[in-house]
């Protein structure tokens, strides 16, 4: 996850840079999806924060694209641009592991979303029935 909370609204002169340092970073990642091992995003635009919510194939994958130059150079400049700015905008990255097949996410009456856009949904009903039964079922 990835995203930006707007501290100072009425300065948009420091915010909106850093709000838009991210859509190159995500061009390049949907132009080298499987090279790169991106699986898709979740974006949230609220009234202050903003959510990007990325799926990989692996952390090893993320890992690599950290270390690319292109993503390097646009990190600094966003993180710079975050730093520079009297606290108007405050930034937020977190990375969370999950072993292979020990999720379950559970949708009603939504379009493909989340973790259904990167593995294959299953209906409930279809199998395992009980949340535990699904979640230590392999979902690859």
């Amino acid at each position: 996850m990835i995203g930006m909370r707007i501290n100072k609204r009425w300065a948009i002169h420091q915010w909106l840079p850093v709000f838009m340092a991210m859509p190159s970073m995500n061009k390049e990642l949907y132009r080298h999806q499987e090279e790169l091992g991106f699986l898709g995003t979740e974006n949230d635009f609220g009234l202050r924060t903003t959510t990007m919510i990325q799926y990989w194939r692996s952390t090893e994958d993320l890992l690599a694209y950290a270390k690319m130059e292109k993503h390097l150079v646009a990190w600094k400049a966003f993180h710079q641009r975050a730093r520079n700015n009297k606290n108007a905008v405050g930034i937020y990255h977190e990375t969370y592991q999950i072993q292979a097949g020990a999720y379950e996410s559970v949708y009603v009456n939504m379009p493909s979303y989340g973790l259904s856009q990167a593995r294959t949904a299953i209906p409930i009903g279809k199998g395992k029935q009980t949340a535990k039964e699904r979640l230590y079922t392999t979902n690859s």
